[in-house]
């Protein structure tokens, strides 16, 4: 079967407007950035576009709040959901097991490892939109949407505690952001992974001098 991708894509974006996202962090804007991340990820890394498109487009198609108890099984929903979705396009039947496995394996909180080059692509195009200026504010709106504080505000870096990204933003960039960079699978995806994270200890740095604590 011949996938005509110019309108396979926009029946996945009209689709993607008849869900329900999680909160702002996690609306369409995110989904096309991770499309884009996630072509260029695909054309540098020789993964199958097939696989990684359809699983880029739909990684966030089933909502769950960051702080909701089913948030460990939000991607298998999601798998789930879009290859359903998929079978109703009639996209080729031997796509859609790795279609699955890459929708599962992107989330952190699946803890799923990707045992293909295309899933670790998505999960890789994934996480890169919690780096840098869009993950930083990315970051804030998850914080507001769950209503959590910005900061500790006797210990704003964690420096004599121990982080807790439940009561406090600030607290996610020690617990999770900061280490994605680590993380990344494809040296594709390092490089630029390391430059936004070099960011986010920037925006640290001026945040602690705003403060009066200098991080």
């Amino acid at each position: 079967m011949t996938i005509n991708m110019t309108e396979f894509e926009t029946a996945c974006r009209d689709f993607m407007l008849t869900t329900e996202f999680a909160d702002t962090a996690h609306d369409l804007s995110h989904i096309l950035r991770v499309v884009k991340t996630a072509k260029q990820l695909c054309a540098a890394e020789g993964a199958d576009l097939e696989v990684v498109l359809p699983a880029a487009w739909l990684h966030d198609c089933v909502a769950v709040a960051k702080n909701h108890p089913d948030r460990p099984i939000a991607s298998k929903l999601a798998a789930d959901r879009a290859v359903a979705f998929l079978s109703t396009l009639d996209y080729p039947k031997d796509k859609l097991p790795a279609v699955h496995h890459a929708i599962v394996a992107h989330s952190f909180s699946a803890n799923v490892t990707p045992d293909t080059l295309e899933a670790k692509v998505v999960q890789d195009a994934d996480r890169m939109d919690a780096l840098g200026a869009i993950g930083v504010s990315r970051c804030m709106k998850v914080g507001g949407a769950i209503a959590r504080h910005m900061y500790h505000i006797d210990d704003p870096f964690c420096r004599n505690r121990e982080a807790d990204d439940k009561k406090y933003t600030l607290d996610h960039f020690y617990i999770k952001l900061l280490n994605i960079a680590e993380q990344m699978h494809t040296q594709s995806a390092k490089q630029e992974a390391q430059r936004r994270t070099e960011f986010m200890h920037g925006f640290l740095h001026e945040l602690g001098r705003e403060i009066g604590i200098c991080d």
